[in-house]
């Protein structure tokens, strides 16, 4: 040990004093929004004028539910639109895909296969030759 902290320069003595962090706690400010200007503090549960935040809660009874239909329309409209987005695969893809995962099926198959043979081959030989 005092090989690392003669190596360091630094006595044993002053290697085992604790170390004393000098910190302010009076000059830790919260942090101010973009602008200078704090962001604004309103009670639990309350909704501050404006509407408040994206995704916040809503007092009872201030949000009705839409109807059946109109929930369901809303749900195929965003179904088409999301549809449009998806990236869709060539049908050279999906051959090229296709054969290769059916190679690795038949490859897996006969592997399997033949492990399970040897298998059965080596414990009946050895069934057998234990007098069983």
């Amino acid at each position: 040990m005092a090989k690392k902290f003669d190596e360091i320069g630094v006595s044993e003595d002053e290697g085992d004093q604790e170390i004393e962090l000098e910190t302010e706690t009076s000059s830790v400010q919260a942090p101010v929004a973009p602008g200078g200007v704090p962001p604004r503090k309103t009670e639990r549960g309350t909704i501050p004028p404006g509407g408040g935040e994206r995704g916040g809660r809503q007092p009872r009874g201030a949000v009705t539910t839409p109807g059946f239909v109109a929930r369901t329309t809303q749900f195929l409209h965003d179904v088409r639109a999301e549809m449009r987005r998806v990236s869709w695969p060539s049908a050279k893809e999906v051959k090229n895909t296709t054969i290769i995962t059916l190679i690795a099926v038949v490859f897996f198959a006969v592997y399997l296969f033949l492990i399970d043979r040897v298998w059965a081959f080596l414990i009946e030989h050895l069934r057998t030759s234990l007098g069983g």
